[in-house]
This record gives C-alpha cells, structure tokens and sequence, in this order.
C-alpha cells in the first residue's frame, strides 16, 4: 500500500503482519539472503527486478549480519521454488518466517519499478494476512504518517552493544584459506557493516575489533589500532553524523589511515564538511559502472545506498577519484596528502562483481607505510 492510496495485491509468505518502510529496487540476479541481511537495508522493502528468487534456498553462512535481518520484507515476481543448491539448509520461506520477514509474489515487478523509477523512493506498507482482508484506509494512512528516511538515524539500531573481535572462519568451503598471517590491527566502527567486508579484512592479514556506532575516541584507541575502518549502513548520513562526525574528525587529526565503504564515505565527507543528498532512485544492484578518474579504468560494482555526497560541497583537500558512469554521482574520494580514502560502492560483494578488492589491499598498504613512520 503506498501512500497515496494506490496498491498491489500478491500471494503472501514468510512472516505475517504489517511493516512500513521505504520501497526500493535491487537489480541484482543472485544474493537475495545477503541483501535482505544487508543491516544497510533497514527500514526497507525490497523489491527484486530479477524473477527467480529463493531458488537456490538458504544457509547460516551467507547472512550479512549477526542480527535479525534490518530490512522488513520483499517483493517478488513469481512463486518461490523447491531450492536447488548444494549448500541450501532452509527454504526461502521458512527462512523469511524465522527473521519475521514479510514477502509477497505474483507482483507485476516491472510495473512496480517503473513506479519507484519515476517518483523516486516511496512509502509502503508491506501486509500478510491468511484472511486476505485489509483496511486499506488504515494501511495508508499508517504509509502516510511515516517520517521516511531522511532525517532518520538508524545506524543505532543495527550496530553492535559493546566491542568484539572477529573470529570467525572465513568461509567452511574455502579450506585454503585456514592459515592467514596477521599483520594489522583496525578498529572497525559498525554503523551496520556487512560480515564479508569483516572477511575481507580478515583475509588481507588484519586482526579486527569491531566498535558500536557512538563509540568514543578513547575507546578506539585503547586497542592501538594501525588503521580505522568505517563502515556502511542505513539511513541518513547527516543525522548519524551528529554523534559520528565528531569522532571521525578527532581520528582525522591522528593522521591514522582511515578507510570508508558506502556510509563511512558519507561520514568522512561530513567530517571534511560536505553535505549529503537524498538520491531520487538511490544505486542499488550488482551491475554499476564506476570510473575511476585516474586511469580510465571502469570498474563493475556492487551497489546499496540511497544518499550520496553533493560534489560541490566537497573540499579542495579530497579529490574525487571514482564517479558513476550512470549518473555521474561521486563514488570515491582520497585526501590530497592523508592516508584517508573512501569508496560509495561495496567492493567486498558476495556474491558480485570482484573487481574492487584490490581497495583492500591499498588500505594494507597504507597501514604497512603508517606503522613504519611510527
């Protein structure tokens, strides 16, 4: 139900119940496990673009969060499938039950797309209900008071409670994978990050420490980390900023290598003071183009955010190293003489587009060059 009274009528599954949230598309084929656990999603229905979701079912491993999914729900083209796939342990639907995610199928998705596409972001109730009966005037008039995105800082409710290190395997299948040299300590900042961007660290020789959303300078600095890593995650930028800011500027002035991924980019633009937009789509698929500026090269990326960095607003102290190739928004920026760099995509994609992990290995390289200056 959108706000404006106009509805779609599918086929109920997962959870029951009534969710309000901001509707989105996602173009990607594959990941539709790691996108709903996807803590940048919360607050969100999804809908997907791509008609065959839940196919390959689900497994413990490829959910992004340690916590319940943040998004509300999905919406779906057709019917949910008996999965076929080697690692599957649950079926979609069961799956969406234990998460208290609300799904519906039997959707005209292309419809519903072009809908988002030409008015931009809306709000939505997602309901399931066996009897099939809605007040529709209750349902949009629950969409219509809600405040929306903007303005709403929901990094809080997705981040960790107290400090805790990484040690998990990085994935059961990759056996060649058991015996990794650590080299760096990075304090990581949760303002909703993915597991896989945890792995990735991992698996370039960091030992990590992640830290809730609001915590203190002195609390990062306590572990002596060699680099700071700030995450992605949901909501409004400038409202997370009002207690994150502050802390990143302070991390700024200790001239330790700081690297941001999707809203830790919009936090360290804040902290340099840039401002923030909300997008009329938003980026959120497997497929974006990216260039990077100084070589031309163009990069397929993974993408999830609904806010992005005004250009004009950025200082002559950043430089702006990657923009979209759809839309020419900013994708990327490094500082002009710190080792501090930030990239709006997600290049720890899994699945997904690989052709941006080798950030991670600039953001080693960094450290290796800070700890030897030390």
């Amino acid at each position: 139900m959108f706000e404006d009274g106009n509805f779609f009528l599918g086929c109920g599954f997962g959870a029951m119940g009534q969710k309000v949230g901001e509707l989105c598309f996602n173009t990607s084929i594959t990941g539709y496990q790691e996108i709903l656990t996807d803590p940048s999603y919360a607050s969100q229905i999804i809908a997907f673009t791509f008609p065959h979701i839940g196919n390959v079912g689900t497994n413990y491993e490829d959910n992004e969060s340690l916590k319940p999914a943040a998004a509300c729900g999905c919406v779906v083209a057709n019917d949910i499938t008996e999965p076929s796939n080697w690692r599957s342990i649950a079926k979609l639907e069961e799956w969406m039950v234990d998460y208290n995610l609300i799904g519906l199928s039997g959707i005209d998705t292309r419809t519903l797309t072009k809908k988002i596409r030409d008015n931009g972001p809306a709000k939505v109730v997602i309901a399931h209900d066996l009897s099939g009966n809605f007040d529709h005037q209750s349902l949009q008039k629950t969409a219509k008071n809600w405040s929306g995105l903007q303005g709403l800082d929901l990094a809080l409710n997705v981040t960790c409670k107290h400090p805790y290190e990484w040690d998990k395997p990085l994935w059961s299948h990759d056996n060649f994978k058991k015996n990794i040299s650590i080299k760096f300590r990075v304090a990581v900042i949760d303002y909703g990050v993915k597991n896989n961007i945890l792995r990735c660290l991992v698996e370039y020789g960091c030992e990590i420490t992640i830290f809730p959303a609001n915590s203190s300078v002195h609390d990062i600095l306590a572990i002596k980390p060699d680099g700071v890593f700030l995450s992605n995650g949901p909501g409004d930028p400038a409202a997370t900023g009002i207690y994150a800011v502050p802390v990143i500027q302070d991390l700024i002035k200790l001239g330790l290598p700081i690297f941001g991924i999707c809203l830790g980019l919009q936090l360290l633009a804040l902290a340099f003071g840039a401002k923030t937009r909300k997008m009329a789509k938003g980026h959120r698929g497997a497929n974006h183009p990216v260039k990077e500026i100084a070589t031309g090269r163009v990069n397929i990326t993974s993408q999830n955010h609904g806010f992005v960095v005004k250009e004009d607003t950025i200082p002559k102290e950043l430089q702006i190293t990657h923009i979209s190739l759809f839309d020419q928004t900013v994708e990327g920026f490094e500082h002009i003489d710190k080792p501090i760099f930030a990239v709006q995509y997600h290049p720890e994609a899994s699945p997904g587009p690989h052709d941006s992990y080798y950030l991670f290995q600039h953001f080693v390289s960094l450290m290796n060059q800070y700890t030897k200056r030390k």
